[in-house]
């Protein structure tokens, strides 16, 4: 409980103290990430990894704090975020071994919601999962075609008609791609996206 008190607190508390990590106010993060690394360990990873398209690799389990910190980035005006977060991503992916794939797609926003949110979180996550990883984002490659209702709003049965043809490409696509998001759940997002980057000439797509 005292953390959830302290993680609430935090941006009323940043604005009067030296940098600290975001999580426990810790001044000795490293200053690439802003967090401390007692809280990144404590992160709940995921070690159930769902099978998608050629490859799927979550490493965080949606808990607190992280379902905090993306409910920030994603609804509440906070792009900086995802420097935290697609830094924590980028690291784990390291971790696993030279990148298998070309370039990274984020999942793209319709304009008419990016307009509302004002950036697309996707993008500004793997923004930072590519500057780790060393290698090109391909934020113009997909477009969303359809504004469709928000997956989270909507039942796992529903998912997979609400994002059906939802996505086209600019041009070819590289032979392999990763899919940047910023939560995964059933996959019908990713999935559909992986339907139009096949029919653009990619060969593997991992998520």
């Amino acid at each position: 409980l005292w953390r959830q008190v302290v993680a609430r607190s935090r941006d009323w508390l940043h604005g009067l103290l030296p940098p600290a990590c975001y999580l426990c106010l810790d001044p000795g993060q490293p200053p690439a990430l802003d967090l401390c690394r007692d809280c990144e360990d404590d992160l709940p990873r995921n070690l159930d990894q769902p099978l998608l398209l050629d490859g799927a690799f979550a490493p965080y389990r949606y808990e607190f704090p992280l379902v905090e910190l993306v409910h920030r980035l994603k609804y509440r005006n906070q792009p900086a975020l995802a420097r935290i977060l697609g830094t924590l991503l980028g690291r784990r992916l390291a971790e696993r071994g030279p990148p298998q794939v070309d370039a990274i797609v984020p999942v793209p926003l319709h304009p008419d919601r990016e307009a509302r949110r004002g950036y697309n979180q996707a993008r500004e996550l793997a923004t930072f999962v590519a500057r780790e990883l060393g290698l090109p984002v391909l934020d113009t490659l997909a477009q969303r075609v359809r504004d469709t209702t928000e997956q989270a709003a909507l039942p796992a049965i529903a998912r997979r008609a609400n994002v059906s043809g939802a996505f086209s490409m600019r041009g070819a696509a590289p032979p392999a791609v990763a899919i940047v998001d910023d939560v995964l759940t059933t996959g019908a997002t990713v999935e559909a996206l992986g339907k139009a980057l096949r029919r653009a000439g990619c060969r593997r797509i991992e998520v």
